[in-house]
C-alpha cells in the first residue's frame, strides 16, 4: 500500500491499509506505525475506514480469524459510523474540542479531497506522555514448580538473559509512561526490595506491599492506598510484549470497572471427536482444536473495586472478578495479541531465555491462534 503513494510522508504511510488486506495485516499496520491505529485508505489515498488496536481485539473476541479480510469487521459497524476527521490546518483548541465531543483518541487530517494528510493523537494535544495509571507487580509467590531454581531466589529475581524477570517488567512498564510502582513481596522479600530500593535508579518509584502471610492474587491490594486513578496489576511471573496505553485505552472504552487481560490457547483433542445426535452420528472430526480464553495474569482496576477486597482473609483474583461482578460492575476482557509467556515452569523458563535472547517477546505474535508459550 504504502508504495502507491509516494507523496504520503513516512510515518503516515506505515499506517495506510488496503480494504482488501487481511485482518492480520491490518494489526500489523498498526504495531508498525506504534499508534493504535490503521487507516484504510483507496489507491488515491483518500480515507474509507479506520480500525484501531481494540477494533482488531474486539473481532477476536467476535470469533473472526486474523486471515478473513478487513471487510469482515468493518461489516460489522453501522453505515452511520463514518471515520470522525478535520481538514488540514484546523486549529489545535478546535481539534481538542473535536475529539473530546465524539470521545476519539485519533484524528485524521485530510486535505480537501478527502486525502490523509496527518494524524493527530489526543496525547500530542495534552503534551502528556506519562499513563495515569499506577501499577502493581504482583511478586510474592513462592515458585514451587520452579525447583530448585527458586529454594534462594524468588521466582521473579531469576536471571532471563543478564536481568531478572521482574526487572524486564518494570522497564516495560517505565517506558510505556508509568512510574508510580507498587511490587507485592513475601517470599524472600529482601532479594527484590536489595535489588529495587525506591526505584530511582530503574526510572521509576517503588514502594512494597509487605505480605506478613500469603494473601492470595489479589489480597496484597487490599494493602493499597485509595488513589483516584486505575490500577494495572501484573504477575511478577510474565514476561509479555503487551501494550499497556492501548489496554488502558480499550479499559476506558468499554466503560469498565475491571478489565481481564485475556490470551487464546488452543488444545489438541488426541482422537477423533463424534457428534451424535442420539444414537445417530451425524459426524466425525479428526484430532480437532479446541480454543479456550486463558486469564492472563493482567489486569485493570477502578479504584472503586478495591473496596471488594477484604482484609481478614486470603483473596484471589477470580474471588474479587466474581466480586465485582455480583456487585452489577462492568467486567470485560482485552485479547492479548502481543507475546505472552508465564514462566511457571521450568520449560516456560527455557522459551523465556530464547525469546529475551531473540528479541522476540518485545512485540507482537499475530496469529490465529496464539498459543500460551
Amino acid at each position: 500500500m504504502q508504495e502507491r503513494h509516494s507523496g504520503v510522508n513516512e510515518s503516515i504511510g506505515m499506517l495506510l491499509a488496503d480494504a482488501g488486506d487481511s485482518i492480520r495485516q491490518v494489526m500489523q499496520r498498526i504495531d508498525r506505525g506504534a499508534r493504535g491505529i490503521a487507516l484504510v485508505a483507496d489507491d488515491a489515498g483518500r480515507l474509507l475506514a479506520t480500525v484501531t488496536d481494540g477494533d482488531v481485539r474486539r473481532a477476536i473476541l467476535d470469533g473472526l480469524r486474523l486471515d478473513e479480510p478487513v471487510s469482515a469487521l468493518l461489516g460489522r459497524r453501522r453505515v452511520e459510523e463514518r471515520p470522525i476527521t478535520a481538514p488540514a490546518g484546523t486549529a489545535a483548541d478546535e481539534l481538542g474540542r473535536l475529539m473530546k465531543r465524539h470521545k476519539v483518541r485519533h484524528l485524521p487530517l485530510l486535505d480537501g479531497d478527502g486525502r490523509i494528510v496527518d494524524l493527530v493523537m489526543r496525547e500530542q494535544l495534552d503534551g502528556r506522555n506519562d499513563l495515569p495509571v499506577r501499577a502493581v507487580i504482583m511478586a510474592g509467590g513462592f515458585g514451587r514448580r520452579l525447583k530448585p531454581l527458586t529454594c534462594n531466589t524468588p521466582k521473579p529475581m531469576l536471571p532471563v538473559g543478564e536481568r531478572p524477570l521482574i526487572e524486564l517488567t518494570v522497564e516495560r512498564l517505565r517506558d510505556a509512561g508509568i512510574h508510580r510502582l507498587h511490587i507485592s513481596t513475601h517470599y524472600l522479600a529482601e532479594r527484590i526490595k536489595g535489588h529495587f530500593g525506591d526505584g530511582r535508579d530503574f526510572g521509576v518509584s517503588v514502594s512494597y506491599l509487605d505480605e506478613r502471610r500469603p494473601m492470595g492474587t489479589a489480597g496484597a491490594l487490599g494493602l493499597l492506598e485509595r488513589a483516584a486513578e486505575p490500577l494495572l496489576v501484573i504477575n511478577g511471573d510474565i514476561l509479555t510484549g503487551v501494550d499497556y496505553g492501548q489496554m488502558l485505552a480499550y479499559h476506558r472504552e468499554q466503560g469498565a470497572d475491571l478489565t481481564v487481560a485475556v490470551r487464546q490457547y488452543g488444545m489438541e483433542v488426541p482422537y477423533g471427536v463424534v457428534r451424535c445426535e442420539g444414537e445417530r452420528v451425524v459426524d466425525l472430526q479428526e484430532k480437532p482444536t479446541v480454543d479456550f480464553l486463558v486469564n492472563a495474569g493482567i489486569y485493570l482496576l477502578e479504584p472503586g473495586v478495591l473496596e471488594l477486597i477484604p482484609s481478614d482473609r486470603r483473596f484471589d483474583m477470580p474471588e474479587l472478578i466474581r466480586a465485582v461482578a455480583g456487585d452489577g460492575r462492568r467486567v470485560v476482557s482485552f485479547p492479548v495479541v502481543e507475546y505472552w509467556l508465564d514462566v511457571g515452569r521450568i520449560e516456560d523458563y527455557r522459551a523465556a531465555q530464547v525469546a529475551v535472547a531473540q528479541g522476540a517477546w518485545r512485540w507482537p505474535q499475530v496469529r490465529d491462534r496464539p498459543l500460551a508459550g
